[in-house]
């Protein structure tokens, strides 16, 4: 499916711009059209059939299922929910939109948020033939460990008051509507209505991020371009304990997705760099990037985008630490 993006930028690039495969310019450049026009059809598609499912589905049977349920029940069905669902962090956050809108709880929103950029079975598969069974069953625990813990933490202090005003609201309604004595029927939609309400959505969510796609890739893609690989591992290929942390700080400025970062994992894990400060730089460059936290600032008040920066830098600073102590024994 995505090979169509890759032979667009391909199109595009190197035969209708005529930039060179192997210049910075043009790894740059590509980077760009791929991801840009990726997560744009992304971004289209899913706030569309999410939002046809939301019309479709009595959204206030999954919120009641979901808050009978134990707390930690329900992080672990937002972070396994995360962890099978083939999404990058740009394309989460309509998902995200569509949770929030029906009341499901902040706290198993965002442990399914964090999980789900950083788990899919492609990524899964490619890590299992590069570092074999064990270190993928301690990825796959950890990621969902990370989702996990976080959401708990965010349910704890009641996040949903530092959404942006639009979703807080939208949050509310849908809440007070479930706690009402007398709740309002659901009303059957019609294949028009349900498609007309997507379509209405689409369009809404989509005006309001466009813009920090363009912004968040194309930083991405300067750095992409630009940053040499070598870099890293000269200043980061010793394992000393300062380099996980180092390693977490130097993925931020970048953006992939998961299945895109397994490649740089081979990469730099060849080239001498230590399991865990590999891991702690891709977890950081796929899950806490620039790129995505300024397309969650659409949905996201600066307080709690604050706190889930704080808590992934210290959590894949510990992932790191833990890799590189048990590889000996993996």
């Amino acid at each position: 499916m995505f090979a169509v993006f890759t032979w667009l930028a391909d199109w595009l690039v190197y035969q209708v711009a005529g930039l060179d495969a192997g210049s910075k310019t043009g790894d740059a450049l590509h980077f760009f059209v791929e991801d840009v026009s990726k997560i744009y059809v992304l971004l289209v598609v899913m706030i569309y059939v999410v939002s046809l499912l939301r019309a479709s589905l009595n959204v206030e049977r999954v919120r009641d299922f979901l808050a009978r349920r134990h707390p930690g029940a329900g992080l672990m069905m937002g972070s396994a929910f995360g962890a099978i669902t083939p999404f990058c962090s740009c394309s989460s956050i309509p998902v995200f939109l569509g949770f929030t809108s029906a009341g499901i709880p902040v706290g198993i929103t965002m442990a399914f948020l964090l999980t789900s950029p950083l788990i899919n079975e492609v990524a899964v598969l490619l890590l299992l033939s590069l570092l074999g069974w064990k270190f993928t069953v301690l990825y796959i625990v950890v990621g969902m460990l990370v989702g996990m813990l976080g959401g708990l933490v965010l349910h704890l202090l009641q996040a949903e008051r530092w959404l942006q005003p639009f979703a807080a609201k939208a949050y509310e309604r849908a809440k007070a509507q479930s706690l009402s004595s007398s709740p309002v029927p659901e009303e059957k939609m019609t294949m028009r209505e349900r498609h007309r309400f997507a379509m209405d959505e689409s369009r809404d969510i989509f005006s309001r991020v466009w813009k920090w796609v363009i912004i968040g890739v194309g930083l991405g893609a300067a750095l992409h371009g630009f940053v040499p690989e070598y870099w890293i591992t000269d200043y980061l290929g010793e394992g000393q304990w300062w380099s996980v942390p180092v390693a977490v700080l130097a993925g931020i400025p970048l953006y992939s997705n998961a299945t895109g970062v397994i490649p740089v994992i081979e990469s730099l894990i060849t080239k001498g760099l230590p399991v865990g400060t590999t891991l702690a730089f891709c977890m950081s460059t796929v899950a806490a990037s620039f790129p995505e936290f300024i397309l969650l600032k659409q949905v996201m008040k600066l307080r709690l985008l604050a706190l889930i920066f704080l808590m992934l830098l210290l959590a894949f600073t510990l992932v790191g630490w833990i890799f590189n102590a048990l590889t000996p024994y993996l």
